[in-house]
């Protein structure tokens, strides 16, 4: 994530000494730009039916409420050596059409499963374990049986193909050096989580490990600034299937889920050509 943070400063930097040493096209040119963006979301998530596996385990918690993990606005928004804190999104994309781009980035949500809930139990926990209960039975998530985030994060890293649309004459509201657009798409990638458990009392563990995959689409508004720089909001909607969750240091043990998610972010980044 630092190497994602400080390629798009290279390409920002790029992007404003290009507008002297380069050509433009017409202002509503945009074959052949690239972009970058870099910005923050949050992320609302579906109950979700998680399965954990191991030796001598194997049971379902139903239904189970999760939630997102934002953090108070501050430096580390901006310091390349704490961008993984918040809640980040970053992505590079090219305008293969006139209308239509192709991108590859990343959505580093969080995801914290609630602690402390009441949910449908099913299935066999270990031999002398601590948490009794039966199949059928509720069980109370408290933290000395599950801890399970993906904090670092639920990494999406996926590509979107995107269509952009001008809406100033459209909207019959032009503003000298300020285009208003609409873009849309969908995208389709890995999930690459870092998982933060700790399961019925055995030792923490929090490694990166790709889990599944995830399918989204996307609707957003652009505001770009004198043909190069802009800012967007994007509304997203999606749904991740995670069948292989790194839970123990134990390759034997293992969760799987799956669950739909909205996020809503907020961006800026740069547009400029490549090419004289």
């Amino acid at each position: 994530m630092k190497n994602i943070f400080t390629t798009l400063l290279v390409l920002l930097s790029i992007a404003g000494y290009s507008q002297e040493e380069i050509n433009y096209n017409d202002a509503g040119a945009n074959k052949g730009k690239m972009f970058a963006y870099w910005g923050w979301n949050r992320g609302h998530f579906s109950n979700s039916d998680i399965t954990f596996k191991g030796d001598n385990y194997n049971f379902t918690l139903s239904d189970v409420a999760a939630k997102d993990k934002p953090k108070p606005f501050g430096i580390y928004y901006f310091k390349p050596d704490e961008v993984t804190i918040p809640q980040t999104n970053f992505r590079i994309g090219y305008f293969f059409k006139e209308n239509y781009t192709v991108a590859i980035g990343v959505d580093h949500m969080k995801y914290v499963m609630t602690n402390n809930q009441t949910v449908k139990f099913n299935g066999d926990l270990p031999l002398g374990s601590k948490i009794y209960t039966s199949t059928g039975n509720n069980i109370n998530l408290t933290e000395d049986f599950l801890t399970f985030e993906h904090t670092d994060g639920l990494n999406y890293v996926n590509v979107e193909v995107s269509r952009f649309d001008n809406l100033d004459n459209w909207l019959k509201f032009p503003i000298k050096n300020i285009d208003i657009n609409l873009t849309e798409g969908v995208g389709v990638g890995l999930l690459y989580p870092k998982t933060n458990t700790k399961l019925l009392g055995k030792e923490r563990h929090d490694d990166f490990h790709v889990s599944g995959y995830g399918v989204s689409a996307h609707v957003g508004l652009n505001l770009t600034f004198f043909k190069y720089f802009f800012i967007q909001s994007n509304l997203k909607v999606g749904y991740i299937n995670m069948g292989d969750i790194r839970t123990t240091k134990s390759n034997s043990d293992s969760a799987s889920q799956h669950f739909t998610f909205l996020e809503n972010m907020y961006v800026f980044g740069a547009r400029f050509n490549i090419s004289k």
